[in-house]
């Protein structure tokens, strides 16, 4: 139950949302939010075993985070089912693994009604359980793409008509390779290739004809990548399953990620869904996506299976740079271009080649300009933060037994939110802020009655504000003031300076990104009346980012001081906000 508190009391409580971590010394970016680094982590960063303190991080927003991922295997309000049979998540800061868990099964149901098999023959996952990766395959064609352009066999903006006659049909003589990467070359969404016979398959593909002008749009299409996938066979000569494990998963020991699993791998893989049209049964260690089956289990769009530990190594190489352990697979320029938003016409849908860039439907708090990642229709995603160095890696297989039993996006959320809260935001010049927690309900921070003022009253504090970029005016911070002892309410017009910060005066203050602290002042008009003054912030229902800190409040008037937030305290209440203590 929410509470008013006076900060007094809240500041002697032993036990908030930072208890217990250690502090890094000032001037130390481990483990801090607000302190973005640019351009790679050193090439030499390896992946290590760790705990969250060990690496500067709260391990109480990572603990409650996986507590909920395997809550989920079990029920969820509101669902009929669980959402997912089980999961695997892997979180990693710096290059520590932080945190590594499994819950609930690989394999749970007998069929697609979900009845579930006995006790004795449902297997539990593992950390080391193979996953069908769905559509986070992408990531590796479009990584086999960019070591083409790297050795110049392809360049990023010329007509694929040139690598693939065959495709320049139909209008699409002038799609270039660039947007087959970033979904706006204007082909559909989805085909159905498995209801054509095998030779007729790829030749389908090849023959599409746009739905719309290329560059006009954005429309996520298997079929950009499927192209993407043959265009990177005829230019390197090679069969698309050789060219990945050759240039990407071997030079990286990546040993249990490709495609067409052996069987003998079976028991270590989670099982999708149960399908019947077209019939397959059980589907367990072949690729789920029917387009992909029907393909040979070997396509641009999907069909590679992993583990938690092979994609953080990934992972790590990207955040590197392009190379890990003295294996390079792209160079510096290359891994920015996976990480350059190319649809900057196309605000909601930044890509890089190939990535997806600054999505906080499933990044949440580690959203920015440069984070970068890919979700799977099985339930997989991975979210790579070079600001923070950092990665969040889930795994699941959410269609099993049925892809009808609803989207795992919560999870997606939860683990990226975890690990964001994890990392530290400071108070930039006392040694308190208030922070408005990870709650989607409302919070407020109020001052008492500062007295009668004489003209014109100047209200300034410091902020950090990271929030979902809104349409709706949700998610946002307002400063309001009241002459009638709090009856009534009155917005105050911001101006902010610093990194990110509206260019204009705004009545309310959204940031998503930036990863800096505001300095923002605000004028009242001048009144004799007593006033108050309060901070109030409405979080978005579904989607929040790091959250709002708010230190150093000052309210003046003419005269003088009015309210110093750090030297008095106990004039503030909070309703939601809670002490962040240095």
């Amino acid at each position: 139950m929410r509470t008013r508190m006076l900060v007094t009391a809240l500041l002697s409580v032993a036990v908030v949302t930072t208890s217990g971590m250690s502090t890094p010394p000032r001037g130390e970016v481990h483990g801090r939010f607000d302190r973005p680094r640019s351009g790679f982590a050193p090439a030499t960063t390896a992946l290590h075993e760790g705990s969250p303190r060990s690496a500067g991080l709260d391990p109480d927003p990572i603990r409650a985070a996986t507590r909920q991922l395997a809550a989920w295997t079990r029920q969820v309000p509101g669902r009929e089912h669980p959402m997912y049979g089980g999961a695997v998540s892997l979180l990693a800061h710096d290059g520590t693994i932080v945190s590594r868990e499994a819950a609930g099964y690989e394999l749970r149901y007998a069929d697609g009604e979900g009845t579930e098999l006995p006790p004795g023959r449902r297997e539990k996952a593992r950390t080391d359980t193979i996953f069908d990766l769905a559509s986070m395959t992408k990531l590796f064609t479009s990584i086999a793409a960019s070591q083409q352009i790297e050795d110049g066999a392809i360049e990023l903006r010329a007509p694929v008509a040139e690598y693939l006659p065959e495709f320049g049909v139909h209008g699409k003589r002038d799609i270039t390779v660039r947007q087959l990467l970033t979904h706006t070359s204007g082909l559909q969404a989805e085909v159905q290739l498995w209801k054509l016979p095998p030779e007729r398959r790829i030749p389908h593909v090849m023959e599409l004809k746009p739905t719309s002008p290329p560059g006009s749009g954005y429309r996520y299409s298997d079929p950009n990548m499927i192209v993407l996938g043959e265009l990177v066979e005829r230019v390197s000569g090679k069969p698309l399953d050789e060219v990945v494990s050759e240039r990407i998963t071997e030079p990286l020991g990546m040993d249990d990620t490709g495609y067409n699993p052996p069987r003998s791998e079976l028991h270590r893989i989670a099982a999708t869904e149960y399908q019947t049209s077209p019939y397959r049964g059980m589907v367990r260690g072949r690729v789920h996506d029917e387009n992909a089956w029907s393909l040979g289990g070997v396509a641009g769009h999907a069909g590679i299976f992993s583990t938690v530990d092979d994609l953080a190594v990934l992972g790590q190489a990207l955040l590197n740079g392009g190379s890990y352990r003295g294996e390079r697979i792209l160079d510096e320029r290359g891994v920015r271009r996976l990480m350059t938003n190319y649809n900057t016409e196309f605000p909601e849908h930044s890509h890089g080649l190939g990535f997806e860039l600054d999505q906080r439907w499933y990044m949440a708090g580690l959203s920015g300009p440069r984070s970068a990642g890919h979700t799977g229709y099985t339930g997989t995603s991975i979210v790579l933060d070079p600001a923070s160095r950092s990665m969040a890696i889930l795994l699941t297989n959410r269609v099993h037994p049925s892809r009808e039993w609803g989207s795992n996006n919560p999870s997606r959320v939860a683990l990226s939110q975890g690990l964001a809260q994890s990392l530290a935001v400071e108070p930039r010049r006392g040694d308190t802020a208030w922070f408005t927690g990870s709650s989607s309900t409302p919070a407020t921070l109020s001052t008492d009655s500062l007295g009668g003022t004489t003209g014109e009253v100047d209200v300034s504090f410091d902020a950090f504000v990271d929030t979902q970029r809104d349409t709706d005016g949700s998610d946002r911070l307002a400063v309001e003031y009241s002459t009638d002892d709090g009856r009534s309410w009155h917005p105050v017009t911001l101006e902010a300076t610093g990194p990110g910060a509206p260019e204009e005066p705004r009545r309310t203050l959204a940031g998503s990104g930036h990863r800096a602290w505001w300095k923002v002042h605000g004028s009242i008009p001048a009144d004799r009346s007593a006033v108050r003054v309060r901070w109030r912030y409405s979080p978005d229902e579904r989607y929040v980012g790091r959250g709002v800190y708010v230190e150093d409040i000052t309210v003046t008037d003419r005269d003088g001081v009015l309210l110093a937030g750090e030297r008095q305290p106990g004039r503030l209440r909070a309703d939601g906000w809670l002490p962040r203590v240095r």
